[in-house]
């Protein structure tokens, strides 16, 4: 007797495909799991429920299998392939996202994964919204061969595309070798958690083969070298929630693309708040150090300051902060560390973060003290000249308003280079405590007056006469602000109330760069 089957019902088929997206979450084996969170990771949907406002993500083909065979690959095929991709908010904007899946192919990037990847990546340039890969992946899925290292090419040419366009953040949050790193070195900012991540192109066994060199995963790509070292991570943490919740933070101060103004959120901090503190934080005498993240925690909204690259060319600070609600990017000077001289890396970290604000219509402002560039023949050799131009070519090539402040010393082409009014600041001040010169008077003298301190029968009163002399005439506090270098000279006091009103008096500036297809920076 034949049995006659019931047909399927709609019920049926919503069980079927609640199911199947189940078993995609879980992943293809439990035990996946629980090796990864043995090493203190969490899982791809662990980490995007961290990043994403609650209940927010829409998954973007949670079906999708590869079609490779071969090598035993016709025998696995978990949904997803490795990488789950979509969109959500945070605090209720849209940001896009595509996160390894660490648990399928060890996040190995096949033909399949890849163009979900360009998928997400697609839509967030048309939706004009940020876009933020979590990184946790094996590389290359060697199994697909050069199928997998075309799909890499395909985000970098997004990358490339998108950059300037819509903010791209990379989260490091386990291995990343190879090509694979390329991409997270094109993308805006990159954040790494100590002992779980680690880039680099060429492996420990790799280096061990071709060089001798004994070296650990950390050792040779950890958070510290690249946070340290490289320069290559802009954040470092030491746990992936405290990693994630900055990441949500830096999100919330951004525009979603570069046709939007970032975000204001004003305060209780009054306006004209004064800054007693100022007096005390900065030494009149310029040999004399102090922290100058004290100075901007004076300054801002409520003290609070976003800083990038805090581990790496200490001696420049970039950090964002707001400004009675608007935000700001500020490159400031740091003499506690190598007395706030420029260098070839504190160049290059000044220039990027600079690129970036005038990209995405941040306001810039740079706080001055600086006793000019770095001498020394590794300097020179490791091209300080090119190098150092870089941080000269973003500011001469941005557009939003820019505002410079002068706390104490300004030597040489150090002081042209940090955003001064001959390359274009819109408004520039100083304190009362500026020496704004070509080097600083004791130097100054020496040269000026060699031959007269030479034939001195006192050398060293002379030296100090003319010392005092140089000083009183072309470094007193005045002589910048009488030639209309600085267009005024202001009480330290007053400087968040002075700034509050000159970003405001710019908020509608309006300015063009020739027309061209793009500059050629200095490389």
């Amino acid at each position: 007797m034949t049995t006659v089957r019931e047909p399927e019902t709609h019920v049926d088929r919503i069980g079927e495909l609640a199911a199947v997206k189940e078993l995609t979450r879980v992943g293809p084996d439990p035990r996946a799991t629980e090796r990864q969170h043995a090493k203190g990771k969490l899982t791809a949907y662990e980490r995007i429920e961290l990043l994403l406002d609650k209940g927010s993500f829409s998954e973007l083909e949670p079906l999708r299998r590869h079609r490779a065979t071969g090598f035993g690959l016709e025998a696995k095929r978990p949904h997803g392939d490795g990488v789950v991709a979509g969109w959500g908010t945070v605090d209720g904007r849209r940001v896009f996202v595509y996160a390894h899946d660490f648990r399928a192919f060890g996040g190995a990037l096949g033909e399949a994964h890849a163009q979900k990847i360009h998928k997400v990546m697609d839509l967030a340039i048309a939706a004009g919204a940020p876009l933020v890969s979590l990184n946790d992946g094996a590389g290359a899925r060697i199994q697909e061969g050069v199928s997998a290292l075309a799909g890499y090419g395909g985000i970098f040419q997004r990358n490339v595309r998108a950059s300037g366009v819509i903010p791209q953040i990379s989260v490091m949050l386990g291995p990343c070798a190879g090509g694979a790193a390329y991409s997270p070195a094109l993308t805006d900012f990159v954040f790494m958690v100590r002992d779980i991540s680690q880039m680099f192109i060429t492996g420990p066994d790799v280096v061990r083969t071709v060089t001798g060199e004994e070296i650990s995963m950390d050792g040779l790509g950890g958070a510290e070298v690249h946070g340290g070292t490289s320069g290559v991570a802009h954040f470092v943490y030491d746990d992936e929630e405290s990693c994630l919740a900055d990441v949500r933070l830096l999100l919330s101060m951004l525009p979603a693309n570069n046709r939007e103004l970032p975000p204001v959120v004003r305060g209780d901090d009054p306006v004209d708040r004064p800054g007693d503190g100022l007096l005390d934080l900065v030494p009149v005498d310029g040999s004399r150090s102090y922290d100058v993240r004290d100075v901007i925690e004076e300054i801002v909204d409520d003290g609070h300051h976003f800083e990038v690259h805090a581990l790496w060319a200490p001696n420049l600070v970039c950090s964002f902060a707001r400004l009675d609600g608007q935000l700001v990017g500020i490159v400031a000077s740091q003499p506690s560390a190598l007395a706030g001289v420029l260098d070839i890396r504190a160049s290059e970290k000044g220039a990027r973060f600079v690129q970036f604000c005038d990209s995405f219509n941040i306001p810039l402002l740079t706080l001055v003290d600086v006793p000019g560039f770095l001498p020394g023949v590794d300097q020179e050799h490791d091209g300080i000249i090119r190098r150092g131009a870089k941080l000269l070519y973003a500011y001469c090539n941005a557009t939003v308003p820019r505002v410079s402040v002068v706390l104490r010393k300004a030597y040489g082409g150090a002081y042209i280079v940090m955003d001064s009014r001959s390359i274009g600041a819109d408004v520039a001040y100083a304190w009362p405590t500026n020496e704004i010169a070509v080097m600083g008077a004791e130097a100054a003298a020496d040269v000026v007056f060699r031959r007269e301190i030479a034939a001195s029968p006192d050398p060293a009163r002379t030296r100090q006469e003319k010392i005092a002399r140089y000083r009183e005439e072309l470094v007193h506090p005045f002589y910048a602000a009488e030639r209309g270098l600085v267009d005024d000279v202001i009480d330290p006091r007053r400087t968040r109330e002075v700034l509050v009103r000159t970003f405001a008096m710019l908020e509608t500036k309006d300015a063009d760069l020739p027309r061209r297809k793009h500059g050629n920076p200095p490389q």
